[in-house]
């Protein structure tokens, strides 16, 4: 991978997320909110509420409000929340870190089954452990979050009483609570994400087995171990990776019903709770947050495409 490839890939993540900031202050210019309002409460003088709308820049044209707001963001400064009162760059990102636990919690565990049972399915294809497999994958991609977070709960917080049902504990002030408190969300992703790769490995995985290389390199005498995981695996978790990318995006932002039945304070329920109280620093720190990690997802998931088939050339 050439470094003007990353460089032109570097500069169209900056573009994207220009177009994405328009957007987002754009939606948010238009939201049936009044910022001095919210912020000194409806029964503000008309005076108190003129000041702070001049001390806020709310009068200047939305060009200019945009360029001010796009300045902050630049510097790491989204501006004071509406709710709290509080800067909304530190609870944003503080937010953000406990989705991205879940994340890599969720897509560590998903890796770790859903590739060997998609091995397995492609390997004994037609047989009972495909015919499992492929049972035990619709089942996980029809039944919705909060269904299965509802049985999760059922069987191990209610009637096993191995973990707690609800709530959130830092790493750093407890690991094991906070690990026993991650263990009911992380199920609950993890076997959505698990039915979702294991079929997709599955079917990629068929497909290269018979494709002619592989042919070719069992006519040289290649064990059929050496076959699957040197040559036919490679080539068939290409795919994956880009699923695993878009699985970023629904990680931090399609898991809200998760967050919110496990009260789990992370970027999802952050940006819901702005929405409700339309807290207008915090939906756009938040949508553009959630639009740069997105962005740099898939970034890595090109070079990790490159990285495991050198054929691919980037310029």
């Amino acid at each position: 991978m050439s470094p003007a490839y990353i460089l032109k890939r570097i500069l169209l993540i900056g573009y994207t997320l220009l177009v994405v900031s328009l957007i987002v202050f754009a939606i948010t210019q238009i939201l049936p909110a009044d910022a001095a309002v919210m912020m000194l409460g409806e029964n503000a003088t008309p005076d108190a509420l003129a000041a702070l709308r001049v001390k806020m820049g709310l009068n200047d044209p939305i060009w200019m409000q945009y360029l001010h707001w796009l300045s902050g963001v630049l510097r790491g400064d989204f501006g004071v929340s509406m709710r709290t009162g509080q800067p909304v760059a530190p609870a944003m990102i503080e937010a953000l870190g406990r989705s991205l636990l879940l994340a890599l919690f969720s897509i560590v565990l998903m890796l770790a089954v859903a590739i060997p049972l998609g091995i397995v399915a492609a390997v004994r294809r037609g047989r009972a452990a495909d015919l499992g497999v492929s049972f035990l994958s619709y089942i996980g991609v029809s039944l919705p979050e909060f269904v299965t977070a509802t049985l999760v709960v059922l069987l191990l917080a209610d009637w096993l009483q191995w973990l707690p049902a609800t709530g959130y504990v830092p790493l750093t002030e407890d690991p094991l609570r906070g690990l026993r408190h991650l263990v009911l969300p992380v199920l609950t992703v993890s076997m959505i994400l698990i039915a979702h790769v294991s079929r997709m490995v599955r079917s990629e995985l068929v497909d290269v087995l018979h494709s002619d290389y592989i042919r070719a390199a069992r006519l040289k005498g290649l064990s059929k171990r050496q076959v699957l995981f040197k040559h036919a695996l490679r080539n068939a978790l290409l795919p994956t990776i880009t699923i695993v990318a878009l699985d970023v995006g629904y990680l931090l932002g399609g898991v809200i019903v998760v967050e919110e039945i496990f009260a789990l304070p992370g970027i999802g329920r952050q940006l819901i709770v702005a929405i409700q109280a339309r807290d207008l620093p915090s939906i756009q720190a938040g949508a553009l947050i959630m639009a740069t990690t997105y962005a740099v997802a898939n970034f890595l998931a090109d070079i990790c495409y490159a990285w495991l088939d050198r054929r691919i050339q980037y310029d």
